[in-house]
């Protein structure tokens, strides 16, 4: 009886922790803006000023083969990230361009956190 109880109880926690991870992701699918991580980023009402700063800073775009998508994670070598002013807002992040498109990425890992449109 003992065993079955325990038994029952390990696949439980294995269906469940899949779930459960999921759920705590973050991550919203399609064009909605999507943030990995709850640290802050730039507040909806700064981006079209900070899109002004980044065209006037001429930050140099970079390619990659992948899709620039939240979550994933850029290469170590080749990309140069840039600390967002203040004036946007406190932020642990960087920024770099991608693709064409603005992300703002956290600086250890290299993943992206939130792609700016």
């Amino acid at each position: 009886m003992r065993n079955r109880i325990l038994a029952l109880a390990t696949i439980a926690a294995a269906i469940g922790s899949p779930l459960a991870a999921q759920a705590q992701s973050g991550v919203t699918v399609g064009r909605a803006p999507a943030v990995v991580d709850s640290a802050p980023t730039i507040a909806v009402e700064q981006r079209p000023a900070f899109r002004e700063y980044v065209v006037e800073q001429r930050v140099p775009p970079f390619r990659i083969p992948d899709r620039v998508v939240v979550g994933s994670t850029l290469p170590e070598t080749g990309i140069t990230y840039y600390d967002v002013p203040q004036r946007f807002g406190a932020t642990t992040y960087r920024y770099t361009v991608v693709n064409g498109e603005t992300v703002l990425v956290e600086p250890r890992s290299r993943r992206i956190v939130e792609v700016l449109d």
